[in-house]
């Protein structure tokens, strides 16, 4: 019987196969819970889900965010379109 270590996030319960991955995920997921925390201060009206979805969104395009924010705001829309890319089915790409 073979032993397999795995990682598990205690936030979510995702689990990964090393510890590095583990723990960006978390810190991930710490940084989508501030955003969302932030949110849910500042801005009236949003519901808690909807401000949940915005902060994890933001949470996961960190990097692009951070650039956008260091002068490339187009970074924002390429990144997306690439993201649309990277999702589209072979099929879905031929018709």
């Amino acid at each position: 019987m073979a032993v397999v270590a795995v990682w598990k996030c205690d936030r979510d319960g995702a689990m990964f196969d090393n510890k590095k991955d583990a723990e960006e995920h978390d810190k991930m997921l710490e940084l989508a819970a501030n955003i969302t925390a932030l949110i849910e201060r500042h801005v009236e009206g949003v519901s808690e889900e909807a401000s949940e979805e915005i902060g994890l969104m933001l949470a996961k395009r960190r990097e692009v965010l951070a650039r956008a924010c260091k002068g490339k705001p187009e970074d924002l829309l390429s990144a997306d379109d690439e993201e649309q890319k990277q999702n589209v089915t072979p099929l879905a790409a031929n018709q």
